[in-house]
Formats: structure tokens, sequence, C-alpha cells
């Protein structure tokens, strides 16, 4: 807690006289006609607010006079509260005292900010006047903040209910700590300012410290336990402004005082050191004041969508808009960085220093005790391992040797220690002497190449060498990555962050037991060099460094010399390359393709030539997905991806054998169904089933599931016998949750027909369901049997009935009555758009938009034409496009639909529906065209609509 007053510069005691000056013009009688000029008031004075902050005004500056101002009006609000209940309260009955809180205590507003009050009153209050005067005056002073549209939290408490308050919630603890006294009586406060005081020398610090330590973990945790996210919390980030608070909090019950200039004082940290988070925190709260000012509302997230503009308006000139964004949130990234790495250092710092008041040690206590420690504290090449962590013997440690700078991590690595804070900051000084000749060293290469080769340790000394800028140094050509935002829509965090989060999910794969991590370890032991894909993780997306268009291509033009300066034997650097290159080929085959065809996982295998690069790629696309963003890999993804691998390294081992164990398959689920008893299905059906379909549905169906298969065609057929023509159309549907993988099959059993595959897609979105795969084939009989996997919005297995009743309904209608479901899609899509805007909520987190883009093209080795769309997703689009295919002439008989983060990318096999038409290029190129238009024209459209 302070007693701040803000008249130390200029600035300020000029807008306190101005703003009193401008209010007093708007006085009344009538309390409307105050608020209409507290809002005219306030109107103004934010636009001068605003031209300070426009023209480079610090954060610190324009936050504390945006609170000074706040304090005029807050005063004026009272004193005319006072005078409006002069009539019921000729004299008033109490003392009070109007004290801000929180941020606003700290003299830290932002233009939307809370406005915190605490109208504090005497302990002791007799009489029902005391009571109706203190109800009185609260809603004399709020009404009026309310109309003028302020989010005010307010208490009414005496000291004793405040401290009360104070020790059973840390929230308010902290609130108080930063309170002072805006008006009101000013000898009530002082009795409440010495009586916080006393409260807070009583408390018991370590306690408390221990709790702020413990709390800030659990937050940076749960905020992604990095500074360089995609899209960055300002307050409550890792590197946020709650970091510095909290130092403010930590330093007022450790010492007394509330300013860090304390931990200067001490000695704690340098001058300069001060001075530079001063710096950064004043910059972080200036990117707040922007995010306001351009807003109606208050926020703290710099989302996508808002960085290009928020960059202009600070200052970022580039017209280019990736470099404009790139360079500002580089310096974001930079000043959050510079708070996080001091914060987390002087929070262990206070919470482990001996408290004052403690008994001091005798001098022979101090003899024993540096005797003991250098005794147990290992040397080693210019090192010492002092109190768990490592420093510097001497200053000049790097001046001897700069290779140092890259043994250090190797030895943090073999200690599973810390750097000592001020090793760090020898590091980051001692940065220039790593030049060509170190870049170059074989035996710096060496201790790198023996960091990589660590299995299980290597993502902790990776960062570390990345947050100190010795990796940068060390590869010039990772100095691009270094916290370089992706403009891409699934990544959530910045190009080396996602990187190094790949590393951790190796370390994972290498050191967990769990069944995942078996699977994809195995997998690399079987490969001749397991440990060689760190280094191909860190190198994969070397290539964002130019661009993220072609990045694979880059990558290993990149890689190649630092792959001869790292003296990787040649073996080695082809296998590297050839996973850089290709690093997303198995996610796209998996994914997109349909792995039921055997040509799929033939065609995998002739691409990727031998299982040591099969294994590669498979643990690296596990890997890469998951170090992108959280919730990005599933068990579905897991499960397409983990066939693919097993069906490839089959044909890999034995082309041959692979087509025999796909034959002998069916064999075996055509002996399980026949020793099944079926009631009412007579033998010559099931023999048909098994007649009528392709070798390739019994390779990846099981029995139960073409038992599933016999009696819904059972039913559709039985159903014919006895229903008019109408009726006959009807088709058999079945639901069933899959648990495991947190989704719906819903199979549909039906007399093929053409435009089948788009009227079953308007109904699921109809349903509210959003399809994440399907599969059809077709009998010769022409009856077809569809699969699709569902899921609610935002993920999960359909309970609900409701969802269930829709879907059947519509496709009853859009099967038996042709029924357009077009009007009906676009309607809800309309009112859930509007729900949307009415609900829309300052944090949610926006997509970033992609271009739309349609290719059709023929995959030879696949034998298949494929359309590929990648769209930005909205309701009824999967209909359109599929119901534009069918009126092109054009079946599906494979589809596979994807949505990431508001992003549809969908893959079909198509043919024609006149068999003996052939599909030529300028029919594809049509196609092509008449899709291309679909999606972008009504992606015009809506942008039109928004705008």
């Amino acid at each position: 807690m302070t007693q701040r007053s803000f008249t130390e510069d200029p600035l300020f005691r000029r807008i306190r006289k101005h703003a009193s000056q401008r209010l007093e013009a708007h006085t009344s009688n009538d309390r409307k006609e105050r608020v209409k000029g507290y809002k005219r008031f306030l109107e103004l004075e934010k636009k001068m607010l605003r031209r300070y902050h426009r023209n480079g005004d610090s954060g610190i500056r324009v936050s504390r006079s945006f609170s000074i101002i706040m304090d005029v009006l807050i005063e004026n609000v009272f004193v005319d509260a006072l005078e409006e209940l002069k009539e019921k309260h000729p004299k008033s009955p109490c003392a009070v005292s109007v004290i801000a809180t929180g941020g606003y205590g700290r003299g830290e507003l932002c233009p939307h900010s809370d406005i915190d009050l605490l109208m504090l009153y005497p302990d002791k209050l007799s009489g029902k006047q005391s009571k109706e005067f203190q109800s009185d005056l609260t809603e004399a002073m709020l009404y009026p903040l309310w109309d003028l549209g302020m989010k005010v939290g307010h208490a009414t408490r005496n000291l004793k209910e405040t401290i009360t308050e104070a020790k059973a919630e840390v929230k308010s603890k902290n609130a108080i700590m930063d309170a002072r006294l805006i008006v009101g009586g000013q000898k009530l406060y002082g009795k409440f300012y010495k009586g916080i005081q006393k409260f807070l020398r009583k408390e018991d610090a370590q306690e408390y410290l221990q709790d702020r330590f413990r709390s800030q973990s659990e937050r940076r945790q749960q905020q992604g336990d990095t500074v360089t996210v995609q899209e960055p919390d300002i307050k409550n980030g890792v590197g946020g402004l709650r970091d510095y608070q909290n130092l403010q909090w930590m330093c007022r019950i450790k010492f007394g005082s509330f300013e860090l200039k304390e931990l200067q004082q001490r000695g704690i940290i340098t001058r300069a050191q001060l001075k530079k988070l001063e710096t950064a925190y004043s910059f972080l709260l200036r990117v707040r004041n922007e995010l306001h000012f351009r807003s109606k509302r208050a926020t703290d997230q710099l989302l996508l969508d808002s960085q290009p503009l928020v960059a202009w308006n600070l200052g970022y000139r580039q017209r280019k808009i990736i470099h404009r964004v790139e360079t500002f949130m580089r310096d974001y990234y930079k000043q959050a960085h510079l708070i996080y790495k001091f914060s987390k250092y002087l929070e262990g710092l206070l919470v482990q220093t001996d408290l004052p008041g403690r008994a001091p040690l005798s001098f022979r206590d101090v003899v024993r005790a540096h005797q003991q420690a250098h005794e147990r504290q290992p040397r080693f090449d210019g090192f010492i391992i002092r109190d768990g962590k490592i420093a510097a013997e001497r200053k000049s440690v790097f001046k001897e040797d700069p290779e140092r700078l890259i043994r250090i991590f190797r030895h943090v690595q073999q200690y599973q220690t810390e750097l000592d804070f001020d090793l760090k900051l020898l590091i980051e000084t001692s940065l220039p002497l790593i030049d060509r000749h170190v870049i170059e060293s074989s035996s710096a290469n060496a201790s790198f190449r023996a960091i990589l080769q660590t299995a299980g340790e290597v993502y902790p000394a990776l960062t570390k060498m990345n947050e100190t800028c010795v990796l940068a140094k060390f590869m010039p050509e990772w100095e691009k990555m270094y916290c370089l935002v992706q403009h891409e829509y699934y990544h959530r965090y910045t190009a080396d962050t996602h990187t190094l989060r790949t590393i951790r999910e190796l370390d994972i794969i290498f050191t967990s037991r769990d069944r995942e991590s078996n699977t994809y370890r195995d997998a690399l032991r079987e490969t001749q060099f397991p440990r060689l894909l760190y280094l191909i993780l860190l190198l994969h997306d070397i290539g964002k460094g130019i661009a993220i268009r072609n990045h694979a291509i880059n990558g290993v033009a990149i890689a190649a010399p630092i792959l001869e300066r790292m003296e990787v034997p040649g073996e080695m650097r082809e296998q590297i390359l050839f996973i850089i290159q290709n690093h997303l080929e198995m996610a796209r085959f998996s994914q997109r393709y349909d792995l039921d065809d055997p040509r799929t996982a033939e065609s995998f295998a002739e691409f990727v030539g031998d299982p040591d690069k099969l294994a590669y790629l498979f643990v690296h696309t596990y890997c890469d997905a998951r170090g992108t963003a959280e919730g990005l890999w599933n068990g579905f993804k897991d499960g397409l991806h983990s066939r693919l691998y097993r069906d490839t390294l089959r044909v890999l081992k034995n082309k041959s054998a692979f087509a025999k164990e796909n034959r002998e398959r069916k064999m075996i689920v055509y002996n399980e169904i026949r020793e099944k008893h079926f009631d009412d299905i007579s033998r010559d059906e099931i023999e048909a089933h098994f007649s009528l379909l392709p070798e390739r549905y019994f390779l990846h169906h099981s029995a139960r599931e073409v038992e599933l298969h016999i009696r819904m065609i059972h039913s559709l057929l039985t159903n014919i016998q006895e229903a008019d023509s109408l009726g006959s159309l009807v088709p058999v549907i079945d639901w069933e949750n899959d648990q495991d993988r947190s989704m719906t099959v819903v199979n549909v059993v039906t007399w093929d027909r053409a435009g089948l595959f788009y009227k079953l897609a308007g109904a699921f979105a109809l349903a509210g369901l959003n399809i994440i795969s399907s599969k059809a084939i077709s009998r010769t009989d022409h009856i077809t049997i569809d699969t699709f996997y569902v899921v609610v919005p935002g993920g999960g297995a359909v309970t609900d009935d409701r969802p269930r009743k829709i879907f059947e309904e519509a496709v009853t209608h859009a099967l038996l009555h042709n029924k357009n479901l077009l009007p009906e899609i676009n309607e809800q899509a309309r009112k859930i758009e509007a729900k949307k805007r009415k609900s829309y909520k300052s944090t949610e987190q926006l997509e970033a938009p992609i271009t739309p883009r349609v290719e059709v093209f023929h995959e030879l080795s696949l034998r298949r034409t494929i359309i590929e769309v990648k769209a930005n997703d909205r309701l009824g689009l999967l209909y359109e496009l599929t119901r534009s295919l069918y009126e092109s002439g054009f079946d599906i008989t494979f589809a596979r639909i994807s949505t990431e983060r508001g992003v549809a990318i969908d893959t079909f096999y198509i043919e024609s529906v006149n068999p003996g038409q052939k599909t030529d290029t300028s029919n594809l190129l049509t196609l092509r065209e008449s899709l291309n238009d679909l999606v972008v024209s009504r992606e015009s459209h809506q942008a039109a609509d928004a705008s």
C-alpha cells in the first residue's frame, strides 16, 4: 500500500488542473444533467489522452494521466453526491473516505480498465441514519458512474472488515496494497493506512511469498508457459503486466516498500536493469492502451486480426503487413521476455532469501558454512555449482575460451541444473564472442551434437540456448526464426517456440511409458540412428526464416550447409534432408486419402523408399502436430496416422506378402461371419454381401461392422418388400458412439443414387453436427453403405437425441421429396452469426483468415481423381460444394472432412456419374473454376455483409 500523489511530473499537475477546470464548467443541480456533463468531460479528456498516446508518450504516463482524470471525476461525483443528499442528510452522520484499489490504486488505468473503489467508514457506526447514509451515498456515487458505462468494482467496509477480507482472500490483500485516497476523510484514511501497515507487518510474509510464487507458476502454465504465443494476453500472459505487478506485491511484503527501486538499493539488481524492467512494463502498458483506445470494451488479448492496426498506430509503419507485424511482435516478445526473465529470477530470490528479523549467524557459523559449501561445490571448465545452480568462477570465463558459450549448455544438461542469474547475464553480454571461428569449430559443434544426442533431455538445454540468444548466434540461420510470428491459422506459437516444442514431444517419447509414447519409441528404435530425429526436428522449419510458403524446400537449401558445418555424415544428411523436404507428406496422406484403399499404402511406400525414413516421418509428424497447438492432435488422427504407418511398413518389408495378407483378411472375416447365428437372414444374403463388394471393403472393416452392415441391408430389403414405392427410398440409419475417439459413427444404408452425398451432408449441417470423415462403398446391386464420423460443435460424441431426429427428418425430406435444404441451412447460419455477434467477447480467439483454394488433379499412383478444398469454414459449405459436384456430373466415392480453427480442409475422390464417360483435363479445369467461384464469391458476399 502506498500514499502516492501523482504530482512528480509537470504533465500530471497540468492534467489535474486542466481536468478540474473543465469539469467545473459542467456542474448542475440535476443528476441527469450532471451525468451528461461528466460524459462530455470524459470524451474530451480521452481525446486529449489519445493525442498524448499517439504522439509517443509512454504507457505509464498515459495510464497515470487517465488515473488523474478519473480522480478528478470521482472527487466531483463525491462532492455532487453529498450535495444531492443534503436535504435528507443535512449533516453527514459519519466520516467517509473514497479509496482507489487495484490497478486504479496503482495509477495504471487504461481507457477501459475497471474502476475499483473502497468506500471506507469508521469501525463503530451507530444509528439507523448512519446505515441509510452509507446506502444513499453509495447509490448517489455509483449510479452516475454506471450511467457513464463504467465497470465499477466497489466495496463498503470499515477497517476491521477490510482486514478480515484481506486475510480470507489474497486478491483482496493485493488490492489493498495498491490502495490510495482519492477524496474524503484524511484522518479516517490515515487510521486506515496505519492499520493496514500493522496488519501487513504481522502477516506471515514467507507464507504469502510462497503462495505468490505458486500462483505465478500456475498462471504461466495456463498461459502456455511461454512468452511467444501467437496471440498473447498482455495482462495475464507469460511476461505480461501481472508478472511485474506480482514483483511489486512481493517487494511490499518482503521489504515494506512497493517500489522496485528497493531492489536496486539493496544491490539485487543494477540501475540499468531496473530501467530496462520499467521500460518493458511501460511498453506493455502502451500496447494495452492502444488496444483499449481502438476497442469499445476492455481487452487484453493481442489477437491476430488486431496486430496490424495496433502496430501501425504504435509507429510501426512498414507497408507490408507481414513485416510490420513481425517487427512489432518481435519487440513485444523481447520486452515481455525481459519481464518474465527478471520476475522469475527475483521471485525465486525473494522467496529463498532469509527474512529480516532472523537470528544472525556467528562468525564461526559463517566460516564453517563456507568451508562445507566449498567442499561440496563441483568445479569444472571455469564454472562452479553453487546453491544448485551453475555459476562462473570469474567474469573472464568466456573471454578465455569463447567455445564455453556452447559447452556451458552441455554442462547444464549433464548436471541437470539451471544457470545462475548472473551467469545468464554474463552469457548475454558475451554473445559477440560467438564469431565465425566458434560457429565453425569442430569442438563447439561436437558439444552441440552431444546436446542433441542426449535422449529425453534435449528440450531444456535448447530452450536455455534460445532464451539467451546463443542458439541464434551459434546457428545464424536460426536468427530469422527467433520470435517469428507464424501467419498460419493453426499455429499457436512463434516459429522458434514451435520447433522447440516439437523437440519436447520427442523428449516425452523417449522418457514416458504410456502406450502412445511406446508406439512411437518402438518405431524409432527400429531405425539405425533413433536420436537423429532431434536434429531433424531442430531444422525441419528452418526455411520459414525466408517465407512460410515453400518453407520445406527452402529448408533443404538452408539445412545443407548447417549439416556440413556440424560434420554430420553423408548417409545421415541424405535422410535428414529428405525428411525436411517432405515433413508434411505423411499428414497429407493419412488425413486426406482413403486408407481403406491398398493403393494408398503402396503409393506412400514408393514415395518413402525405406523403413528408416518411414519411421522418422511417422514420429516427426506426431511431434510436429503436438508442438503446433493444443488439441490439434487427437485419437482419430492418431488412428489414421498409425494405420498408414503399419500398412506402409508391411509394403516396404514385403509387397507381395502385403497383397496376400489383404486377400486372407477377407477370408478371416468371412469365416467369422459364417460362424455367427442369424435368425432371420438367409445364408444367400450373407454370401451375396461377400460377392457383391470389392476386396478393399474387408481390409479395414471388422467382423462386427460387416455383421452390422448385413443386418442393415436386410432391413432395407425388407422395407422394400413391405413399403410402397416411395417408402422404399427411406434409408436405414445406425448411430454408435465411439467413446475412445470421442465421436459418433453414423452408418447409412440405402439405394445408391446421384447426389446422395450432398443431401446427407446438408442433413448433418441442419442437425448442427460436424463431419470429420466419411467413406462410401457400393455393392454391385446398387446398395450403398455410407459411413460418417461426426462430432458435435467443439468436439465429442452425439449424446442428445435431438440432432439425430433433425438429421433423420431432413434426410427423409431430401431423399423422398427432393427437398432443397439450402434455404434452411442459410437461415440457420444467419441465426448462429447473429448470436455470435450478440454474445461476442473480446477474449475470444479469432481465426486467422486464409485465402480459399481449390485443387483438382489426377493422382496417378492412386489412379484417382481428387479434389482438395481449403476455405474458411461456414455452415452449409460442405453441402454447397458437394451439390455443385453432383450438378457438374460427378459422384463422390470418398470424402475426408477436416475443420481446424475455423478452416475447412476437405478432400474428395470423384468419378463421373456416367460409368463410361471419361474425366478429361478440360472437365477438371471447368470443375475447379466453378468450385473456386463458389468459395471465393460466397466469402466476398460474407465480407460485404459484415462491413
